[in-house]
């Protein structure tokens, strides 16, 4: 997939840009600051329509404006605008307008590596539950269905109780069980798909210690299905009276990712951590040039500065063979960016604007 023009208003600290871009992608430096990673974070909004960085949508808006809009033309052309009075976000694809924002998701398919991927790994098991729900989303629209009913159920029992009501909760219990056995199950069959390709990642980047990868989960197996987190429910209604909340579900499951049958986020170093991280944003890239027929839009963002030599010898190779596309690549200074993606034009970029 190729970006061939992105236009961008009152975005973070992008007032104006109107950007051709090359076919292979461009590097763009600039001191920190300037607007480097908002860039990027644009561009990414035209994948999921919300922030990379889980900001709300009105703290994108530029200050003092009304609204922010951004239009990547990607065959299709597809645009978005917001506007702080009424919350409106409006999507269109190709001149027509998207009623439902989760028909627009993966019309435009890009993946993002930064140094801050390393959370994903050494975090809490909600970042890697994202990092999962957000690729399949993207590569499976039956996912993201399920995942929206399971949300749609969730609010509708949490509210019964949070009022006392258990009649009414439990109500909920059949449609919230069926979603949430459909979101398990997803997962589960990616992480066994993918669990021998995260190893060689891993391996190819250097790490020693046999890496692992398995989806955990608290309530749900592959024999019990839907009935099983349904008795799961009916068991815990006490408990989630007293909370207020659902504790029962695939929100308390994990992605668990190891080395050598140790948990890689308490015994990893920060070495084996951000390889963990790099190898999950490369089977990312792969997952989704399967289900679209076409490498994603590469969005590097500093991702180099941490990677001495070697380690950085591996992973343009790894890039060549997961990310062949376009590559939009941010970094502070030249040397920072390996020689081997300076084959794609250099722009700079000064407070939010680039100087050719």
């Amino acid at each position: 997939m190729r970006l061939a023009s992105l236009t961008v208003r009152n975005f973070r600290n992008l007032a104006s840009l109107d950007l051709e871009l090359p076919p292979d992608g461009v590097v763009i430096i600039g001191d920190n600051g300037h607007g480097k990673t908002n860039l990027l974070e644009a561009v990414y909004y035209l994948v999921l329509f919300r922030s990379l960085r889980g900001a709300m949508d009105r703290e994108l808006v530029r200050f003092g404006e009304a609204g922010f809009f951004i239009a990547g033309d990607a065959s299709p052309r597809v645009t978005v605008g917001y506007e702080i009075h009424g919350r409106r976000k409006k999507v269109t694809a190709n001149g027509k307008e998207i009623k439902r924002l989760s028909d627009a998701v993966g019309l435009v398919v890009a993946v993002v590596l930064s140094p801050a991927d390393r959370s994903i790994v050494d975090g809490g098991p909600a970042g890697r539950r994202r990092y999962l729900d957000v690729l399949l989303s993207l590569s499976d629209a039956t996912h993201l269905a399920a995942l929206t009913d399971w949300k749609a159920a969730m609010k509708q029992r949490n509210a019964a109780l949070k009022r006392g009501n258990a009649s009414e909760a439990q109500a909920f219990d059949r449609p919230v069980a069926v979603a949430a056995a459909k979101v398990a199950a997803r997962r589960h069959r990616w992480a066994v798909e993918w669990q021998s390709r995260f190893t060689e990642l891993c391996t190819s980047m250097g790490e020693r210690t046999a890496p692992g990868m398995v989806y955990s989960s608290r309530h749900w197996t592959p024999d019990g299905a839907a009935e099983g987190i349904q008795e799961n429910l009916r068991l815990r209604i006490e408990r989630d009276l007293r909370r207020g909340t659902t504790t029962v579900g695939p929100h308390r499951d994990d992605l668990l990712l190891t080395l050598g049958e140790r948990d890689i986020r308490r015994f990893g170093s920060a070495g084996q951590q951000r390889t963990a991280a790099i190898a999950l944003r490369l089977l990312e890239a792969q997952a989704l040039s399967t289900s679209h027929d076409t490498a994603p839009i590469a969005l590097f963002d500093d991702v180099f500065a941490e990677l001495d030599q070697d380690r950085q010898e591996r992973l343009l190779l790894l890039i060549k063979e997961s990310l062949p596309g376009q590559a939009i690549i941010t970094a502070p200074r030249d040397a920072e960016v390996p020689a081997a993606l300076f084959e794609r034009p250099r722009w700079r970029m000064v407070g939010g604007a680039i100087a050719r």
